[in-house]
């Protein structure tokens, strides 16, 4: 049995941080995860941010339901499902996910939790688990399970690296740089080819 694991914002959708950042115009929140390797001081700044700019959940849920997924990816998670068991792996949010969840046919999801106020601001941010994406490869692997895992980011490596096949998708040169081990795809053609070329490995 082999798992297929996913991030979710660059492989599926677009970053929901920069559609906020485009609608708010605060050029401050287009800082991804391809930029800052560590998630809670990314977190932290964006809820400063937030915080600074009178901004709730509300606002930032609004932009999110205009978001449609990447050309391709309801079709390529489609291809994933005939093959494998799928898991969306990701440092968002439930408060953020639900209506790119239903354009996807609702596949299986681990992210995160916020914190909001009566007010509807994001006062805090819970997450899973320290380093949760290469810890559910450990767990799944403890199962028995063979892992293929895809992300573009920083916060994807440490996941990629535990699998027994890791692949880059559409990533940022400097991850790329850092990261020469990890194969490279730079679209679903790509992705699906590299998919099964690791599905052959892991027989």
């Amino acid at each position: 049995m082999i798992v297929a694991c996913l991030d979710l914002e660059g492989v599926l959708v677009p970053e929901i941080w920069i559609n906020v950042a485009e609608r708010t115009g605060i050029d401050a929140l287009r800082r991804t995860t391809r930029d800052e390797p560590d998630y809670g001081v990314l977190m932290r700044q964006r809820l400063a941010i937030l915080d600074e700019n009178s901004l709730g959940v509300a606002e930032i849920q609004d932009v999110i339901s205009t978001m449609r997924p990447l050309p391709g990816a309801a079709e390529f998670l489609d291809w994933l499902r005939e093959r494998f068991q799928v898991v969306i792996l990701s440092d968002t949010f439930y408060q953020f996910a639900q209506p790119l969840m239903r354009q996807l046919g609702f596949p299986t999801l681990l992210c995160h939790d916020l914190e909001i106020d009566e007010r509807g601001r994001i006062v805090d941010f819970h997450l899973r688990l320290e380093d949760q994406k290469r810890r559910a490869v450990q767990a799944l692997h403890a199962l028995n399970l063979k892992v293929i895992a895809a992300g573009d980011s920083y916060n994807d490596t440490s996941m990629l690296l535990e699998a027994d096949a890791g692949i880059l998708f559409s990533p940022p040169d400097n991850v790329v740089a850092e990261f020469p081990q990890l194969p490279v795809t730079r679209d679903y053609a790509d992705l699906r080819a590299a998919f099964s070329k690791a599905e052959d490995l892991c027989q």
